[in-house]
């Protein structure tokens, strides 16, 4: 039995990649579309609409990369064997700058996604900014990486208007501020480990009163006497369920302030650090006992869409809906209530039976099909999709969510 077990693995990967919708797939060995991924971005179009899909085989891929299409997903085949690497420290790019970006992987778009993936910025000292994740989008999404750099800064995502940034089963790196989002993020079940004795996590919420950073049911650890968290800027820091290492010191979050005052930032909202349910190895310091509910905030309400003010639902599962149906003699148009992208040529049934053939979409959230008839209400009523194509949500989700047509 033992030695059909190799094929039967192959067959079973096989199965599941026939199932995925990828439209490009990068492999080092050249069994794919492209042998690197900076080959596959260029193969994007210059303006995306729909969302594209880029699988990444297992392999150590030597380079960097800017995404500045919008609904852009790199998913690895394997989080641990699918590796990102580049040596780049920031003051280096600051004296040699290109256009790619200071980062290993450069977001300048929105509705980016990051799955399955080893991310590191391979620069070899402790301490100095080397981001391995860098990026002005919003809804962005990184699910189950590794994100490492020795330096600070690992993970950098700073649209400090509009940014919302969700991470799930990821493993954080670094040193000083190595996790520092601008705007909101909501991160859960992960693992943060600090490399110096300093502070670990960072915020800046400055522009909104509501931006907020929330870490739920995550591990932090690092070197002993390692700090939690620090801020510049206006900041709101929420945990949630937290387990901290025994060598996380004394020292609770802090705003940092300067001697020169004209180098301080406003800071008109006061300490907005709040814990709830969070644990430290050998026993809690009093600065993180339970507060929570002196925010005027219920734990049970504290959702990734509760976090992001209700404006994305990341771990939402529910697909676009159809918001309006208009009928232009034999052609129905469905318009839904946020871009989707279709894959491959969806065939509609009604209830009525009538049939209908795909003519267009993948450009925002309208869809065209045809029949071979005059339409009437009624030809457009119980619509479902009977064939084996997908019309999906373009947004960032962790989820595949498939549109509503009724």
């Amino acid at each position: 039995m033992k030695k059909y077990l190799p094929l039967l693995l192959i067959l079973l990967i096989s199965v599941t990649y026939a199932q995925e919708k990828y439209d490009i797939i990068v492999a080092a060995d050249g069994s794919g579309d492209c042998k690197t991924l900076t080959e596959a971005i260029k193969k994007l179009p210059m303006f995306s609409y729909r969302r594209v899909i880029i699988f990444i085989k297992k392999g150590t891929y030597n380079e960097r990369i800017r995404i500045e299409r919008d609904y852009v997903t790199l998913i690895g085949e394997d989080k641990d064997e699918t590796k990102i690497v580049y040596n780049l420290p920031r003051e280096e790019w600051n004296k040699n700058p290109d256009n790619i970006g200071p980062g290993v992987i450069n977001i300048y778009a929105d509705d980016v996604v990051l799955k399955n993936l080893t991310i590191e910025n391979t620069q070899p000292e402790i301490g100095p900014h080397a981001f391995a994740v860098y990026g002005y989008g919003t809804r962005t999404i990184i699910y189950n990486c590794n994100l490492i750099s020795k330096g600070a800064d690992t993970v950098s995502l700073w649209n400090y208007k509009e940014g919302m940034y969700y991470h799930a089963k990821c493993n954080f790196t670094g040193a000083v501020d190595f996790v520092c989002p601008r705007g909101w993020c909501f991160i859960r079940d992960s693992k943060f480990y600090e490399v110096k004795k300093t502070a670990a996590l960072w915020h800046a919420g400055a522009y909104d009163k509501n931006q907020k950073f929330v870490i739920k049911n995550s591990y932090i650890d690092g070197v002993e006497g390692f700090q939690l968290a620090r801020h510049h800027y206006e900041a709101q820091f929420i945990f949630l369920d937290c387990v901290f290492s025994g060598n996380l010191s004394d020292s609770p979050v802090y705003r940092v302030t300067y001697d020169d005052t004209t180098r301080n930032r406003i800071f008109h909202w006061g300490k907005r650090y709040y814990f709830d349910g969070c644990k430290r190895e050998g026993g809690n310091y009093d600065w993180m006992n339970d507060n929570l509910r002196q925010a005027g905030y219920y734990k049970e309400e504290i959702t990734p869409a509760w976090t992001f003010d209700f404006k994305w639902d990341p771990e939402s599962t529910e697909g676009p809906s159809v918001v309006q149906k208009d009928i232009v003699e034999n052609c129905l148009i469905l318009n839904f209530d946020e871009p989707v992208t279709v894959y491959g040529t969806p065939e509609l049934t009604a209830s009525n039976g009538t049939k209908f053939i795909y003519v267009s979409g993948n450009e925002n959230s309208t869809v065209k099909f045809r029949t071979d008839k005059r339409l009437t209400k009624e030809d457009c009523s119980g619509l479902s999709i009977t064939n084996d194509a997908e019309i999906i949500s373009s947004r960032a989700s962790v989820h595949k969510r498939n549109v509503r047509l009724d």
